[in-house]
Formats: structure tokens, sequence, C-alpha cells
């Protein structure tokens, strides 16, 4: 990289007046980085104020909440027309808030049918031209059977299903979570956007799924060593990092498996094994369903070891990125340190404004954004000052070094004996040997990290990859951007 090379050459001093001058400040915000409008602390601080900062930025605005509950009336309209009694419910992203700027809209309808009455309402939204018109697609073959289309006005894409309650519970069961840990937005919000623009957030992409990032998170945080992780005031930065280290290059995908409920715990995939129905093995990435027993979320992720290896990217990026080091590096100030990992393209940026344009009149505040509005003033605090407070835990710097030590040991393909020898009670986090809640109550011996060589990283895979969905402009559309990365 060439800022580690210039960061590292000797620079001569000279006492000269015109040498001694500073050179202009650069811009705080470059392309890529909208979210970086001021100057951060150095180190992991620095990430934490910036995760902060994106997070204030990427969430939902209420034009934005305003604008998809119209094009949710819309299709309701459509739906009552047919079937009157038929209760229409949102779920996924848009019902727990956690959805990116250009991200699905999740609908099911509920009614008395012997079989989903996919077909007819296909013909409806055609007849009524709410969808584009060659946006619509019935996929009946699905485990879920859907409707996928791509609504008229706003080009916001929607999915129907019918009589599936899992996604309404699921939603219901995540908003619970979120109360439990309120870092949890913001690291799912980093981490959406880290997936999508990698093609690594949809299942038939060769990605994960949402449900299954959000139950790796709230996993991460359950059975964190330190328990002040789940603290409305614990450092984000940290904390992103070490979701990166874990499941980047220490988490053991082959044996091991994800459970939620009972407080959370690692578990022998043999022991998933027994409770799975119609013959199903676990998965590579496998989660067990804490709302339905014998599903595995992740059975259908035959990617998740492309995730594993970008997380692990990120992790040697982030990890070095704050270390002592990067203070040295000449465009510290300028650049951003989540931007070497994340960007927001131009068109999502358009996008936002035309709809601030359009709805911005129709907005009013609602309960949820006013929630978590008093959420961010709860985190923002963060500060140094308060963690010299905590006497009995090592500082970020001494957690981080110690990490970045292990960076260096691991990264170069040498076998990770400190990770295999543990066993399955322990895990070896940032350098430092801890005690692991839930993961020693099962009475298997296997270790939940990673037994094997640590891969090298696949690098900075698709860093500037967005996926590749063209914006069509129309003639009755005012000033809508031409293309969009969703």
């Amino acid at each position: 990289m060439n800022y580690l090379l210039s960061g590292s050459r000797g620079v001569a001093i000279n006492n000269s007046p015109h040498q001694q001058r500073q050179p202009p400040q650069p811009a705080l915000q470059s392309p890529g980085t909208p979210w970086k409008t001021r100057k951060y602390s150095p180190g992991v601080q620095g990430l934490h104020e910036e995760i902060i900062d994106f997070y204030d930025f990427m969430s939902p605005r209420p034009e934005e909440a305003a604008m998809r509950r119209e094009v949710v009336k819309r299709i309701e309209t459509v739906i009552k027309d047919l079937w009157p009694t038929a209760d229409v419910q949102i779920f996924g992203s848009f019902s727990t808030g956690l959805y990116l700027p250009t991200s699905d809209i999740d609908l099911v309808v509920f009614g008395k049918w012997e079989r989903p009455p996919l077909q007819l309402l296909e013909q409806a939204l055609r007849k009524h031209n709410v969808a584009e018109p060659y946006s619509i697609k019935v996929l009946d073959k699905a485990t879920v059977p859907i409707i996928k289309l791509t609504d008229q006005e706003t080009e916001v894409k929607v999915d129907i299903s019918f009589n599936v309650e899992t996604g309404v519970k699921a939603a219901r069961f995540i908003k619970e979570y979120m109360k439990k840990y309120s870092l949890l937005p913001y690291l799912i919000l980093v981490l959406k956007q880290f997936l999508l623009q990698r093609d690594l957030n949809e299942v038939f992409t060769g990605g994960i799924s949402s449900y299954s990032l959000i139950l790796m998170a709230i996993s991460f945080l359950q059975l964190h060593p330190r328990i002040d992780a789940r603290r409305a005031d614990e450092n984000l930065g940290m904390l992103l990092i070490e979701f990166f280290e874990l499941y980047g290059r220490n988490f053991n995908y082959l044996k091991t498996g994800i459970r939620i409920k009972n407080g959370g715990a690692y578990i022998a995939k043999e022991e998933i094994m027994k409770v799975m129905t119609n013959g199903y093995r676990p998965s590579m990435l496998c989660i067990e369903d804490p709302l339905l027993p014998g599903n595995d979320v992740g059975r259908s992720s035959y990617g998740a070891m492309q995730v594993k290896q970008v997380f692990d990217y990120a992790y040697i990026v982030l990890s070095h990125a704050v270390s002592p080091l990067a203070r040295s590096y000449p465009n510290r100030d300028s650049e951003s340190t989540l931007g070497r990992i994340i960007k927001v393209t131009q068109e999502v940026i358009d996008y936002r404004a035309w709809i601030k344009k359009k709805w911005g009149s129709k907005i009013n505040l609602s309960p949820e954004l006013d929630n978590r509005l008093k959420i961010r003033d709860q985190i923002a605090p963060c500060n140094g000052e308060q963690q010299q407070n905590r006497d009995s835990e090592p500082s970020y710097n001494q957690r981080l070094a110690l990490s970045l030590a292990s960076t260096q040991q691991l990264s170069s393909g040498s076998s990770a004996s400190s990770v295999s020898s543990l066993s399955g009670s322990d895990i070896q986090h940032g350098g430092m040997k801890f005690s692991m809640k839930g993961t020693h109550n099962q009475g298997n011996s296997y270790s939940p990290v990673s037994s094997g060589g640590i891969r090298q990283p696949v690098g900075n895979r698709g860093h500037h990859q967005y996926n590749r969905n063209i914006w069509r402009r129309k003639k009755h559309r005012d000033s809508l951007p031409i293309s969009l990365s969703r």
C-alpha cells in the first residue's frame, strides 16, 4: 500500500521557516465517505466516532419511511380490492428499522387460501400499473413462494409472500434484541453496507441473509468475553474489529454451530443435527433458528466462506488503520478509517436527495425514530475518560496491541496453534485468553474457534464493486437518478 510506504520513510528536519510552514488542510469529506465531515480522534476511538457518524448518515430518514409507507399502501390497496378481509403485514428490515436507503420491502399477506394465489395477485398488480411491467416475477417453486416486483413510482423493490408467520415473528424477535443491545443497530448498518457493495448481502448471490447476519451479531454480543460489550457506552470501533476477527479467522465453521436461545452458546454440529428435520445436515454457516427448532438459518448460504474471507480482510485493514503506526500516515486526517472497507455511491446520495425533495413535506417523527435518537444520545458519550474509570479492564490500546501482534502472527500463513490449542471453554480473542460463557456448558471438548491454518485474506475483493442494478430514467419521473446500487 502506497500510504504505508510513504508513512514509513524518514523525513529530514529543516529549521527553515519556509519548510516549517504548514501545508493547506485537506478537505475532510472525500468521495465515497459523505458521513465524514469532521476530524476524528486517533486510533480506535476515532473509528467509534466515525461509526456513529455513518449510522447517523445512513440510518432511515423520516421522508424515506414516508415514501416506503406509500409503496406499501399502494400494494395493500390492490390486495384489499381482491380480498377485503386479507391482512397485510410488514416484516424484515423495514419493520425493524435496520434498512439501508435502497433495501427491499418485505410484505406478507394472511388470508384463507388452500394455495398461495400468486398468479391472481400478479395479474392484479399488472392491471393497476403498480409495478414496472417487466419487474414482476412469480417464484412459485421457491421454499417460500413469493412475488417479486419493483414499484413503478419509486423503484423500491418489494417481496410479497402468503401466510408465512416466521418473518413477522423474526422481526419481533430482532426488535427485542435491539432493546437489549442498543449497540446492535450501529454494527448491523455498517455490516450490511460492507456486504452489499461486495454482492454478499443476498443468499442467491453467494452471500448471507440479513437475518443470518443479525443472528451472528447477536451471538457475538451474547458470548463476548468482556461483559461491558453490551453496555451502551462501549467502543463501537473495537467491537466492529472484534466481530471481523471472530467470524473472519477464529470461528470454526466446520464443527461449530451458533445458538441464540437460552443466553446463547456455541454447540457442536452433531448436536444440532439430532434435532434437524427432513434429514437435513448442518450447513457450513450453521445457525440454529431461535424461533423454529430444527431449522438451520444458514442452510442456503452456500457462499459463507466468501463472507468469512472478506471479514478476515476487513479485520486486517481496520486493525492496521487504528494502530499507532497509522498516526504517521501523511493522509491520516483526510482519509476515512471506515472508508477503507465501505463506500457510499453518489447515486445513493442523489436518490436520497430526490426522496427528500418529493416526500420531505409528508414526514412526521415516528416513535421508532424518536427512540433511536434517544439511544444515539446514550452511545455518543463513549470516550477515553470513561474507559479509564474501568480500572479492572485493559485499555483499548493494550487490547489492540495484543490483537495486532496476533494479526501479524496469523496473517503470515503459519499455523494458528495458539487458537487451536484452546479448550471448548476458552476462546483466543484479540491475543488474550478469556473464559467464554456458553461455550462450555454443552459438555463437548471441541473448540468453537478455527483449528486449522489461517488462509491469506482475499484482499479488497470488490472494494468498489456495487450491485449492477441500472435505474432507467422515465419520462414521468422528475430527476430520479439514472443508476443506483441497491
